[in-house]
């Protein structure tokens, strides 16, 4: 880093954002490590700490510890607090800040804001964050009254609001934590409308993207953008749940003991809780070979840009498979809807789906050191990277190595594999350089 002007890093948008996830990081691990934040007699190491400090940062519900039996009510408060600055952003949430003290919001805090938020232009960013918070307290609170109204009668009004409030922001911000306790999740009201609605209303919701919904509420006509996310979420909500039920409705280690209508509650709740969400209703540790591999597939896909949720992102896996038409028929452009995708985009879908493979083939083999099977390793490594949460019972018994692995895959998956490597580089200056075209031959 020598010879790189200190105003050079704090102007770079992808340095400011890892900076501020790894100090949240660091903030949340001190906090759940102290006595105040565990229960009497439940020690919570440092490992454990960051592990779960790492998993709340990054909206990853992966946990090495019961968040409800582990940790007193201050500290379910501060997992919950990250939660919500991770879902939404450190850099979001100070601007916010500072526009609400009508403060001069600077051209630094402008640039990370439009990375944070995967907007097109720093222009409007501002007055996108109001928005941004507008809806989401809206819509968490909404969430929470809803939940706290249908457990009140078997909880009481104290636990059936804390309970309402948690989960309404760990499903809107796509964490997967829940404090349930005995990591059983939703697995007791698999077949239980309002709060398999409720949940998976927030989850695509949060997931979906804050341009998108600002774009359903303020306009008439959709952008490309908003088209290509809308109808991709809807055609793996709906594919992820045919395919879950097929695989798993005669399966006894899931769902075969259940009514026809719980079925497919489940297989609905499972294959949106898979794009991220981190929430389940049936024992995933029983999944057949091919809902295994589904589940996967959609945790490695995720949620879409500028939400809460993680993963290579519904857009790139569209351009991906837009790409692949047009080469296939001969075209040498990729288009969806009348409309041109730039090659520019098209190389960066690429180089996130590459690296987000690659990260995920160096964790899962690491973590292989310790003989446990390859098809849950890969599932939770996956699950790691597109800050889903769900687990098929491997996290608890991760070694130390193993949990570090996995703490660094959700932190790469949560600030995304392309803005870690090019804050790493410091700079985007383009090479100006065109070399001599020769062929190679492919495929």
């Amino acid at each position: 880093m020598d010879g790189i002007p200190l105003l050079k890093l704090r102007s770079n948008p992808s340095i400011i954002i890892i900076v501020s996830f790894a100090l949240i990081i660091l903030a949340g691990t001190i906090l759940l490590s102290l006595p105040f934040s565990t229960v009497s007699g439940r020690s919570t190491s440092i490992i454990d700490a960051y592990f779960t400090a790492s998993g709340a940062t990054c909206v990853t519900g992966l946990t090495v510890v019961d968040t409800g039996s582990q940790f007193t009510f201050l500290g379910k408060l501060i997992i919950l607090g990250l939660i919500q600055l991770g879902g939404l952003g450190y850099m979001t949430l100070s601007t916010l800040i500072v526009i609400l003290l009508r403060q001069k919001v600077f051209i630094s805090q402008r640039l990370a804001v439009r990375e944070a938020l995967n907007l097109f232009s720093s222009k409007g960013a501002a007055r996108l964050i109001l928005y941004v918070f507008s809806i989401v307290f809206t819509v968490e609170g909404t969430g929470a009254a809803i939940l706290f109204f249908r457990l009140l009668p078997e909880m009481g009004a104290f636990r059936a609001l804390k309970f309402g409030v948690f989960h309404s922001i760990s499903a809107f911000c796509n964490a997967g934590f829940d404090i349930i306790g005995g990591f059983k999740s939703f697995t007791g009201y698999v077949g239980d409308p309002v709060v398999n609605l409720t949940l998976m209303a927030l989850i695509i919701i949060g997931g979906i993207g804050f341009s998108v919904v600002a774009d359903v509420i303020e306009r008439r006509r959709f952008s490309l953008h908003s088209k290509i996310v809308m109808i991709t979420s809807l055609l793996l909500i709906l594919g992820g749940a045919i395919l879950i039920f097929l695989f798993e409705h005669a399966n006894f280690r899931t769902m075969a003991f259940l009514p026809a209508t719980d079925k497919l509650w489940a297989s609905f709740f499972q294959s949106v809780s898979a794009r991220t969400g981190g929430f389940k209703t049936i024992d995933l540790a029983g999944l057949t070979g091919p809902g295994i591999f589904t589940l996967i597939a959609l945790m490695f896909i995720g949620a879409s840009p500028g939400g809460t949720g993680g993963g290579i992102k519904t857009t790139t896996f569209a351009v991906l498979l837009l790409t692949m038409r047009s080469t296939i028929f001969g075209r040498y452009n990729t288009e969806v809807f009348e409309r041109r995708i730039s090659h520019e985009i098209v190389r960066r879908a690429m180089t996130i789906a590459l690296l987000s493979g690659a990260l995920i083939v160096i964790s899962s083999a690491i973590i292989s050191l310790q003989g446990f099977e390859f098809g849950k390793i890969l599932f939770e490594v996956t699950s790691a990277f597109g800050n889903v949460g769900l687990s098929m019972g491997l996290t608890a018994r991760l070694s130390v190595l193993s949990k570090i692995v996995i703490g660094i895959t959700m932190f790469i998956g949560r600030v995304g594999p392309l803005t870690l490597f090019v804050g790493l580089t410091l700079t985007k200056r383009e090479k100006r350089i065109n070399y001599t075209k020769e062929e190679i031959s492919i495929g």
